[in-house]
């Protein structure tokens, strides 16, 4: 019977510890890719006027996704950085508005997979965002700083499949902002007003679906060329805010193209590539 015992408690140590080396190696997974795309932009700012302008713009996006120990090894964490620029006119042609925007987005996201071919992962997300909006027609007030953050919810759809031999993978994700802090001047206040004489005002303003619906959506096809694992795909960025009596939005459509390449991370910075048909996610 103690010997039974003591057999009973060996093999739990054992699964322990490869249950935890299991664990480990999942943290080794990276996937990483770069895009880069143009689309259109519709720019409204009423700081700066009324009008909505429209326009070419051009975006980079950096991805990095990484499995984690968290729940067994079922949770991935995600950063993705974007960058767009975009250069807009008003509907009579008459004035021009330059508008340049980054964001950092950080998702957590437990993997539930449903089959060998299909996932679907869901958490939680913290999205911050800065940039700034210029009017070349305005003297008095040119320019409108852009800061804002929010915490929110992301999903994602990941389908792999086959065309005969060859393998292509569909993705689907949205993020939703929920609550989060942006800064405004107030209706008819200057950046003079706020920083040089000092006003009091409420610059910084609570946000949340009632007052700043913006919604961030992306959509993958992933594929072999040869030793390089493309992507092409679709992003729809819609983000509006209506604080201090002020309305502005930013809605981009974009098509990128770029690359992926996905990682099994060794010891320290040694990473071995992984073929296209494995992937961290």
């Amino acid at each position: 019977m103690k010997r039974t015992f003591a057999l009973f408690i060996l093999i739990l140590s054992w699964c322990n510890v490869f249950s935890q080396e299991d664990s480990l190696r999942t943290t080794r997974y990276v996937m990483r890719s770069f895009l880069i795309g143009t689309g259109r932009a519709n720019v409204l700012d009423t700081y700066l006027s009324p009008l909505e302008y429209k326009g070419p713009e051009v975006r980079v996006l950096f991805e990095n996704m990484r499995m984690t120990r968290l729940m067994g090894g079922n949770v991935s964490a995600q950063h993705v950085f974007q960058a767009d620029f975009s250069y807009t006119k008003n509907p009579a042609q008459t004035a021009r508005m330059y508008t340049g925007m980054v964001s950092w987005t950080y998702a957590l996201h437990y993997q539930f997979r449903l089959n060998e071919r299909l996932k679907i992962l869901a958490g939680p997300t913290l999205d911050l965002n800065g940039g700034c909006i210029y009017n070349n027609r305005n003297s008095n007030n040119p320019a409108q700083a852009k800061a804002y953050g929010s915490i929110g919810a992301s999903g994602m759809v990941i389908y792999k499949m086959r065309i005969k031999d060859y393998p292509l993978t569909v993705r689907y994700q949205a993020s939703l902002p929920l609550l989060g802090a942006m800064f405004s001047p107030e209706y008819g206040e200057s950046y003079y007003e706020i920083f040089s004489l000092k006003h009091g005002g409420k610059h910084v303003s609570f946000t949340s679906l009632h007052n700043s619906p913006s919604l961030r959506q992306w959509l993958t096809l992933d594929f072999p060329i040869r030793q390089f694992n493309m992507r092409i795909g679709y992003v729809c960025d819609i983000q509006q805010a209506k604080v201090n009596n002020l309305k502005s939005h930013i809605y981009s459509h974009n098509f990128m193209i770029g690359f992926v390449r996905n990682f099994y991370i060794l010891k320290g910075k040694n990473r071995i590539s992984m073929p296209h048909n494995v992937t961290p996610y």
